[in-house]
């Protein structure tokens, strides 16, 4: 793919033209590179994949496009909203008009399983009010404190850098909630969008993760989900918008070293190509970050090897008939999680029905085989879909992300630099950088545009046309 530059001339010389190249393909990558082409930036896009998108992405199976994950937002997830409208994909991943959640608790007999968290249209905290009050999972003493323990939740100052030390845990336990409260309530919410148990997240990112989600706004916490396969927005839309504003664009392209000069530019080495820049922004994992930042950018970049990772296992499951009648379920009192019906977006024709069922925080499964993973979920779906007893599985198959978030555990915070570096010049985005949120979609373009604002400055180009991230906060 050209880039304009003449033979033999490299990216950047264009007389008082500014250039700059992002290596990672992924939502942070991408927001970098639109947020630099759209003020005027010459812009080079790496990705060592051979395709866009990140751990976002989707794949083909026996006449299927599948999401390697499920992937949903909230309402409040602005940045992502703001990314979306910018590909001309938010027509694709619309948000329900009001948080609904269906949630079983298959231990409970026939009749009594199925409770809802939805929303009103109240005030907060009242919004949520009427279903608390009528939750059936919870005891009537375990819903008043819950209540309470909102109303705490909601006063922490998420500035204060002594919650980043804490468990979540820790202090619901101290806040008077019990171990079903947190199952059926905190941890419900919580190991889907920190990947991680209470007793292992880090109070910072939780309280951020409750008072933004369920706290802020009436209609913060009502869920998004693509209805089209990840791959169609995060890669062909995506792609598509990057080229209409000029970036050139690399797949199956791993940069070898990062390299600055006493002149102050850049040098970026990929095999077979060595490219000149006025700005680099690094928006890959921490890892391949401390080994491609040159020595003094970081005052400690061994930091960026503490911070840990977390996995998610999805399970993948056709059936020959339609067993859920919901877009989404969560379960209680079950190995699954939550369920989603996967069936129009994958191309699955005719009666049958694909659902995917997404496992946060799966040190324990992660690495175990298929069989025993088909033998534990077969026989759940059954307890929890009455018709998936009659139902025949025409396929079973799982995907691993061994390394799908950073882990958010207590003192997480202070390992996360921000975008600017020592090196004048070099950047620094992905979700595990310090936005504030926890490893998120929403967290990964906040990063994205936090680094292209930075680099602008510095280049002295325009950045009215950035998402505006610290007004959203």
């Amino acid at each position: 793919m050209s880039d304009g530059t003449q033979p033999g001339e490299r990216p950047g010389h264009h007389g008082g033209e500014k250039s700059a190249v992002v290596v990672g393909g992924g939502l942070a990558g991408l927001t970098a590179a639109l947020s630099l082409a759209d003020a005027g930036v010459r812009v080079t896009l790496l990705e060592g994949r051979p395709r866009l998108g990140g751990l976002a992405f989707s794949f083909q199976r026996d006449g299927l496009t599948v999401d390697n994950g499920q992937h949903v937002y909230l309402r409040c997830c602005t940045a992502y909203r703001w990314f979306l409208d910018r590909i001309d994909a938010a027509e694709l991943a619309p948000v329900q008009a009001r948080l609904d959640v269906p949630v079983v608790d298959v231990a409970k007999p026939a009749g009594r399983r199925l409770g809802r968290l939805r929303r009103d249209a109240l005030p907060v905290p009242l919004h949520l009010g009427r279903s608390l009050a009528t939750y059936p999972h919870l005891s009537l003493a375990e819903r008043a404190r819950v209540g309470r323990a909102a109303l705490a939740l909601k006063a922490l100052d998420l500035a204060d850098p002594a919650l980043d030390a804490q468990d979540f845990g820790s202090w619901l336990a101290a806040h008077g909630q019990s171990t079903r409260a947190v199952e059926a309530l905190w941890d419900l919410v919580g190991v889907a969008t920190l990947n991680a148990v209470a007793g292992d997240s880090s109070l910072g990112l939780a309280a951020m993760v409750f008072k933004t989600g369920l706290l802020s706004d009436p209609g913060a916490a009502d869920i998004g989900w693509a209805r089209v396969p990840l791959g169609e927005l995060h890669d062909t839309l995506a792609r598509k918008a990057l080229d209409s504003a000029g970036v050139r664009t690399e797949v199956r392209t791993r940069v070898t070293s990062v390299r600055h000069h006493e002149n102050g530019r850049w040098t970026v080495e990929v095999p077979g190509e060595t490219l000149d820049a006025d700005a680099v922004v690094l928006a890959v994992p921490q890892r391949e970050a401390h080994d491609l930042l040159p020595a003094g950018a970081l005052d400690a970049p061994g930091r960026l090897l503490e911070i840990g990772t977390a996995p998610i296992l999805n399970v993948h499951v056709v059936y020959d008939r339609k067993v859920l009648n919901t877009p989404f379920l969560a379960a209680l009192g079950s190995p699954v999680q939550w369920v989603f019906d996967r069936t129009e977006a994958s191309g699955l024709g005719g009666d049958g029905q694909y659902l995917a069922l997404s496992q946060s925080a799966a040190q324990d499964e992660i690495d175990e085989p298929v069989a025993a993973l088909r033998e534990r979920y077969l026989p759940e779906l059954k307890r929890l879909l009455p018709r998936a007893r009659g139902a025949g599985v025409r396929d079973f198959f799982v995907t691993r992300e061994r390394t799908a978030t950073f882990a958010p555990a207590p003192g997480v915070g202070r390992l996360r630099p921000g975008a600017r570096t020592n090196a004048p010049g070099l950047y620094l985005a992905g979700s595990w950088t310090a936005t504030g949120w926890p490893a998120t979609m929403e967290s990964a373009v906040r990063s994205g545009v936090s680094a292209a604002g930075a680099a602008l400055g510095a280049l002295g180009r325009p950045r009215h046309h950035l998402f505006d991230v610290e007004e959203a906060a």
